[in-house]
């Protein structure tokens, strides 16, 4: 049971492993940075700055730790980079194999069509959860190693608020897979959804006439800023992300038991 879940996880091994010490290296650099930024006029650079980019990126404040990790990791590493990597390592799970024509020696396997796709998503969850784990870590020990403090709290609730976002975009990735047969059509596909929702939520969906556009967006749901700076989250967000990982799961499915392999 479970053997299409170990075997590809067994495969993300090395890549999880790499990912890992190139985040946490950046994680440092902006700890690091941090601290050759100390006595700066934070507040006269924002001033500066365009609201639209500030938006985009979740920019509260510079001038605290929290706030300074806000803009430059979570808002832009796990909101954004990692979005676009989940949703690119989705949309290979069915497509590679059928472009590599293996998946008709999968199928002939006593499993059905719905149980190995959700087996492949599943493998996913190694590198999931060992971001989230091991770089919250990471980071916390390089905040207090410069002499700062943080909310361990806080940190970790951004982590793991952050799952089901990622999900989320792992599921976009997951519906262009099933849809079609070639690979890089698939993840580029996936990669420019992703990216169009980010930039609906934090460019158009600022403007008053489109306001309303904003809700279609699963980077509206999830603002880790807020989280790391006060605590502040909605639960309720994390149960729309929820359903709407479920609900692309589900149409993952249906699409892929109706498919021609």
């Amino acid at each position: 049971m479970f053997e299409t879940t170990r075997y590809e996880a067994i495969r993300r091994v090395r890549g999880t492993a790499v990912l890992t010490v190139a985040l946490s290296l950046y994680v440092a650099f902006i700890v690091w940075y941090f601290t050759v930024l100390e006595g700066v006029d934070y507040d006269q650079m924002l001033e500066s700055m365009p609201p639209a980019l500030m938006d985009a990126f979740g920019i509260e404040t510079m001038a605290t730790i929290e706030g300074f990790l806000g803009s430059q990791i979570y808002n832009f590493v796990w909101l954004l980079a990692l979005g676009l990597y989940f949703a690119y390592t989705a949309a290979g799970l069915v497509a590679k194999d059928v472009e590599r024509e293996r998946m008709d020696l999968l199928l002939s396997f006593p499993v059905s069509r719905s149980r190995l796709l959700v087996e492949k998503v599943a493998s996913l969850l190694l590198p999931l959860v060992t971001l989230n784990v091991v770089i919250g870590v990471v980071t916390y020990v390089l905040v207090l190693a410069v002499g700062e403090t943080i909310d361990p709290v806080n940190l970790a609730l951004v982590h793991l608020l952050s799952i089901p976002y990622l999900l989320v975009c792992a599921g976009i990735g997951v519906v262009c897979s099933v849809l079609v047969d070639r690979t890089a059509v698939a993840e580029r596909a996936a990669i420019g959804l992703v990216f169009a929702l980010f930039l609906v939520e934090s460019v158009v969906g600022g403007a008053s006439d489109f306001e309303w556009i904003q809700y279609i967006s699963p980077t509206y749901y999830y603002e880790p800023t807020p989280v790391l700076i006060d605590g502040t989250y909605n639960l309720a967000n994390t149960g729309i992300l929820l359903a709407l990982f479920v609900v692309l799961l589900l149409v993952s499915q249906f699409l892929f038991r109706r498919r021609d392999i």
